[in-house]
């Protein structure tokens, strides 16, 4: 790795003159720091390049545009602060549901009716990965004819009364 070489003692000859003492010398061997700089680098490359960032493509609609669906095809999912799922057809009253059964609830739903589309609304004070967990489910499920609609006082009475 790294060595030094000291010098003896001086020497005397002769006279009195004494000879001067000889100068450390300092050899570094970079072999080793080379091989652990390329080490560190190939470690580096192959591990960015096998965690990709993974994404959902969302489509967005044109801004102020109605779109208008029977009340027959609208499936809507609410989620209030609790974490606590309620699913409603159309106007019906909403009836609670267990994330556990969800996926096969949202197969059997758009296998049913192939025009169904699905609204999720999550309660303001409830958490992000709700959200995103609902949006995986009906991802899971093929379930492509979504949207994400904001909850209303409306909807939080109607989970009032559902409890």
């Amino acid at each position: 790795m790294a060595g030094g070489d000291i010098g003896s003692e001086p020497k005397q000859h002769g006279k009195g003159k004494k000879k001067k003492a000889r100068r450390l010398k300092i050899v570094l061997d970079m072999t080793p720091l080379v091989d652990i700089a390329f080490l560190l680098l190939t470690f580096f490359m192959f591990s960015t390049s096998m965690s990709r960032p993974q994404t959902m493509e969302i489509n967005l609609p044109p801004q102020d545009v109605k779109v208008e669906i029977a009340e027959s095809n609208l499936l809507t999912l609410r989620i209030d602060s609790d974490g606590e799922i309620f699913w409603s057809m159309g106007i019906e009253s909403p009836q609670k549901l267990t994330f556990g059964e969800m996926r096969n609830f949202l197969v059997e739903r758009s296998a049913s009716n192939p025009k169904l589309v699905t609204v999720v609304k999550v309660h303001r004070e409830g958490k992000y990965n709700m959200m995103v967990n609902m949006i995986d489910e009906l991802a899971l499920a093929n379930v492509t004819r979504f949207s994400l609609a904001p909850m209303t006082e409306q909807d939080e009475k109607l989970i009032a009364k559902a409890k």
